[in-house]
């Protein structure tokens, strides 16, 4: 029997998650973007992709861990594998994929995490040069607070 978390040329979750935020922060991130989602104007094919692949990571990045701590970790893992598919699907019906492997491809039989994993680390990067390759993303509520300065 195959393993699907290593039997791709998808990147090892190690390394598609190097620089993501804590996970309790990445919820935080996912429960805005599916906010926005609602908002008039909010739902935009962009947003929507983001929304899910960061989901799919999300859940993903909790059912590694619940695995390695809690095994067997089932529901984490189905969880993790019904967003994964959702992501192939949403990418495969919008030609929204942008890693080397698209979303149909067998490689990706009988699970679609891996898939997640190529896919958040491609817009990991991207977000990563948009922003001057800046090594790992702040969550803003880690971002420094300002005052204005009375004069």
């Amino acid at each position: 029997m195959t393993n699907p978390d290593t039997d791709t040329n998808a990147p090892a979750a190690e390394a598609a998650y190097t620089d993501a935020p804590p996970i309790i922060g990445e919820i935080s991130e996912v429960l805005i973007l599916s906010g926005q989602l609602a908002r008039p104007g909010g739902h935009t094919p962009q947003a929507v992709r983001e929304q899910r692949l960061r989901k799919a990571a999300l859940l993903d990045r909790i059912a590694l861990q619940e695995a390695a701590d809690y095994p067997p970790a089932t529901a984490a893992i189905s969880l993790a594998a019904t967003a994964a598919a959702a992501l192939a699907q949403y990418d495969s019906e919008h030609g929204t994929g942008t890693g080397p492997v698209g979303p149909s491809s067998p490689q990706w039989e009988p699970c679609h995490r891996p898939y997640v994993r190529q896919e958040y680390a491609t817009w990991h990067q991207h977000q990563s040069s948009a922003r001057g390759d800046l090594p790992s993303r702040q969550s803003p509520q880690a971002a420094p607070v300002s005052s204005p300065q009375q004069t």
